[in-house]
């Protein structure tokens, strides 16, 4: 089932609860500029087990409110913590993908791993900030071309052949969100990271990554098992940025017994 949490007054941000009686929890955070969807097939799965699974949109991205400011990795973990208190969940995996990633992580962090006994970073960016060449120019895309600009990465995250419709359909997760909150999200990659957050995570975490992304290199994945106490890392060796797509199967059951 589908609703809105009010995250702060004005903005309340879209949640899709699957299963929602299901015995253990697991809370999405998509990455980047895509929306909760692109959990499609976990969310297909993972119920048949008897997993409740919950994606949300952040705010600025898919069904949720698109305000102009907020969104710093702070404002962004603040979101998270509203949903959990909110939902009251309680001894859920968390897991992010890519900016979503560092988004959890930062959560962790900032409120001491409020609700969660289990995290899972996706391909996360983190440890450090993006390089400004990198953010630069795709804010400046996408002030200019934004289609154009959600094309050219679409390709980037795939190491995979990506089927014409498969990649439309991340084409149009992409378009989903707003000009001002695409380009922010760049901004705040360029001008903040999660280093200082990885020591404060005390939870067991489980990192899984593709080795030949192009976006977040697999060196960097290292680098946060290095940083964060009780983490595994768990190279895919046929994927790029999206493991929970490219190798699908594996993902779903590496998350299961995790989980």
């Amino acid at each position: 089932m589908g609703y809105f949490v009010t995250v702060e007054p004005g903005v309340k941000v879209f949640i899709e609860d699957i299963n929602p009686k299901g015995n253990k929890t697991i809370l999405f955070i998509h990455g980047w500029p895509l929306n909760h969807n692109q959990f499609e097939y976990q969310f297909n799965f993972l119920p048949k087990l008897g997993y409740r699974c919950i994606g949300m949109d952040w705010r600025g991205y898919g069904n949720s409110d698109k305000p102009f400011d907020g969104y710093g990795f702070d404002r962004l973990a603040d979101d998270i913590r509203v949903v959990i208190e909110t939902l009251q969940l309680k001894n859920i995996t968390l897991a992010g993908h890519s900016t979503g990633g560092a988004i959890s992580i930062r959560y962790m962090a900032r409120y001491k791993g409020y609700g969660v006994s289990k995290l899972v970073l996706i391909d996360a960016a983190s440890p450090t900030s993006v390089p400004k060449e990198f953010t630069d120019k795709i804010i400046e895309e996408t002030n200019n071309d934004r289609p154009k600009m959600l094309q050219s990465q679409t390709e980037n995250f795939f190491f995979q052949y990506l089927s014409e419709p498969k990649s439309e359909w991340f084409f149009l997760m992409g378009l989903q969100a707003a000009n001002w909150s695409t380009s922010a999200i760049m901004v705040t990659l360029r001008d903040e990271n999660v280093y200082n957050d990885l020591g404060h995570i005390h939870v067991p975490t489980l990192i899984i990554h593709g080795i030949h992304d192009k976006i977040v290199p697999f060196t960097q994945a290292q680098e946060t098992n290095k940083l964060i106490n009780n983490s595994q890392l768990v190279p895919f060796q046929y994927s790029g940025h999206c493991p929970f797509l490219e190798e699908r199967d594996r993902f779903n059951q590496l998350l299961a017994t995790f989980v």
